[in-house]
């Protein structure tokens, strides 16, 4: 892991926290590239953290860990696209629980406080409502009609039993099979269904 902060002293506060556990190596500042989570702390009046975080990695699977106060605002879907993963707030901030949370993120997990989970759930749920759904779509980024047919062609069936199945003529099953594959980038029948089942659409 690796840790940007402004200001020097509570760089090595964080630091210390970590010096007797053989479990969190870290790297210097001038290798954050390398660090597979970045701590950041950021002042509580900070409004520009999303353009820092920017600007710490252009990794796509970075994953940060930010230590900001409780004041802290912003918008919590952006953030997370950028690759925020954990927050801590300064005032309930103890070292045993800063080592649990990198080691969570370490293992691919994140930790969120309550209030900011909620805030989340929030957002998603007006971009299903406001953004998806018009557009009969899910967060998944597949229609409804989409998951029947790559359900059925998970069962092997083939594209005039599926047209009788859902109502539909062969050549409208094939578009929408064929719509789903060049959207998602799935190379060819079996990997739409692969795709389909790791997202728990099917």
């Amino acid at each position: 892991m690796a840790i940007h902060a402004s200001d020097p002293i509570i760089r090595a506060g964080l630091a210390s926290c970590l010096r007797d556990d053989r479990r969190i190596h870290e790297v210097p500042p001038d290798r954050l590239q390398e660090a597979a989570v970045i701590v950041v702390a950021v002042d509580s009046a900070d409004a520009s953290a999303l353009d820092l975080l920017r600007s710490l990695s252009d990794k796509p699977d970075a994953r940060f860990a930010l230590v900001v106060g409780r004041q802290w605002q912003t918008d919590i879907a952006a953030a997370v696209d950028l690759g925020v993963r954990a927050v801590l707030w300064r005032d309930s901030f103890t070292p045993a629980n800063f080592i649990g949370t990198l080691l969570t993120l370490a293992e691919g997990g994140g930790s969120l406080p309550p209030t900011l989970q909620g805030t989340l759930m929030q957002q998603i749920q007006w971009v299903q409502r406001e953004v998806l759904a018009p557009r009969s779509l899910a967060a998944s980024g597949i229609s409804p009609r989409e998951v029947d047919v790559l359900r059925l062609v998970a069962e092997g069936k083939e594209f005039a039993e599926i047209a009788t199945k859902l109502s539909y003529s062969e050549r409208t099953v094939k578009y929408i099979l064929y719509g789903v594959m060049k959207r998602m980038r799935l190379r060819n029948r079996a990997h739409a269904v692969s795709y389909a089942i790791r997202a728990g659409l099917i």
